[in-house]
């Protein structure tokens, strides 16, 4: 699972909305709620943005940290 699946399935759950109030509630499609949560790793970005903006976050890039 993906660090973004795992981020928007606990901020689903820590606002008590099951996938279809998350999906209807950010103007996207079940679906799309889905793959997101299953770890889809093409994903269109404004759509995630769309969900994002719900829990006051968005996608932004970052630096990768050196291991």
């Amino acid at each position: 699972m993906t660090l973004l699946a795992k981020y928007i399935k606990s901020k689903r759950k820590e606002f008590g909305l099951t996938q279809v109030e998350l999906s209807q509630k950010s103007g996207v499609g079940l679906r799309f709620v889905r793959e997101m949560e299953q770890g889809k790793e093409t994903l269109r970005l404004d759509k995630v943005n769309q969900v994002l903006a719900l829990f006051g976050a968005e996608m932004a890039p970052s630096k990768i940290s050196e291991s």
